[in-house]
């Protein structure tokens, strides 16, 4: 994994490295450095990879949500 990526789903997010790292269980410095020196540790990839699966999975759900509301009022009907 490339430390641009990280960067790249920063920006899109609208995340700072410290809000990141606070999510995916790392210190500011440690992710910091690790994308400035694009030195990606597994453990680092693999916490960011469930991250992003979560987020993915938060949406969906709200989704979800929305439809089944939308059937119930529609079925009271």
């Amino acid at each position: 994994m490339e430390a641009q990526e990280i960067k790249d789903f920063c920006k899109e997010q609208g995340l700072t490295y410290k809000q990141l790292a606070e999510q995916i269980g790392l210190s500011e410095g440690g992710l910091t450095n690790a994308i400035t020196n694009n030195k990606i540790t597994q453990s680092i990839e693999h916490s960011f990879r469930m991250y992003q699966k979560i987020l993915r999975l938060e949406s969906d759900l709200k989704d979800y949500e929305s439809l089944k509301s939308l059937l119930t009022k529609i079925l009271q009907k």
